[in-house]
């Protein structure tokens, strides 16, 4: 396991499902846990999980839509925990379904405001401590739609296309002060977040091709993600910095070849000639 000792991590959404799993690796692997979440009783589950194996975490409940809610509470992991070295965004919302005729606005652009408005004001934060530190790593979790066409979930696929261009732009714009970020698709993990998409009216009208891909033993577990996360904390793959890693990767490959992925431009949102599956 990689270590992370003496060092803190922010997961967003570590209430439930993948940001649990990544704090508790984080936590497993040494670091002190800031868990931010809008639910303050799922956090508190977490963080009792952490503390039940010897690990420190602080769980802050956050709107992270909320600019001011955010630095508010940065600021009091900085002062409680440490400055931070890791900053995970997991959290996302994904309930407008259907043609964008047919979505409710207000629930479509609530999904891109929460998955790339919360992304930047997290960002925001935390980039210039870690500048000024002349180190730190972020994550931002990317996922379905990011590289390809997702028709009747447009409001989730644009915001996370946004946030990988954003953490490319991001990464170009600290990196040389030592800084480095990264996307991770964590796969098709099942979630709550998937339980509403194969049980609404709404997900099983729209999104059959979820289903589908389950029935086809589909089910990414979320320990990929988080043991990918882990590593990318501890510095294996800085070499991917502002690239696209993803949880179903064979990592020892992934590390074999990336410095090739690197030279050739790989792992990037760029405009292709190439046709990619849709769902």
């Amino acid at each position: 396991m990689a270590s992370l000792e003496n060092t803190v991590a922010v997961v967003t959404g570590a209430g439930r499902g993948i940001g649990r799993e990544i704090a508790l690796h984080q936590a497993a692997a040494g670091a002190r846990v800031g868990l931010l979440a809008r639910t303050a009783r799922e956090i508190e589950e977490t963080a009792a999980l952490i503390a039940a194996k010897g690990g420190t975490a602080l769980a802050l409940p956050v709107d992270l839509v909320d600019r001011v809610a955010v630095e508010t509470v940065l600021a009091r992991i900085a002062e409680e925990l440490g400055p931070v070295d890791t900053l995970v965004n997991n959290h996302g919302s994904f309930r407008a379904f259907g043609p964008i005729w047919d979505c409710d606005p207000e629930t479509w652009w609530s999904d891109v405001e929460i998955n790339l408005r919360g992304t930047f004001h997290t960002c925001r934060v935390v980039a210039p401590a870690m500048l000024k530190r002349g180190r730190g790593r972020i994550v931002n979790l990317v996922g379905g739609g990011t590289g390809n066409s997702f028709p009747h979930g447009s409001g989730y696929a644009s915001s996370k296309a946004a946030i990988m261009r954003f953490t490319e732009c991001l990464n170009d714009t600290t990196i040389e002060g030592g800084v480095r970020a990264f996307a991770v698709d964590p796969g098709l993990v099942r979630t709550s977040m998937t339980e509403l998409q194969l049980n609404s009216p709404e997900g099983q009208a729209w999104l059959p091709g979820i289903q589908q891909l389950f029935d086809e033993g589909i089910n990414v577990p979320p320990t990929r993600a988080a043991t990918l996360i882990a590593e990318i904390a501890a510095g294996r793959f800085d070499p991917l910095a502002g690239r696209l890693l993803r949880g179903v990767d064979d990592r020892d490959q992934l590390e074999a070849e990336m410095h090739a992925l690197a030279a050739e431009d790989g792992r990037a949102l760029r405009f292709t000639g190439v046709e990619q599956r849709k769902l």
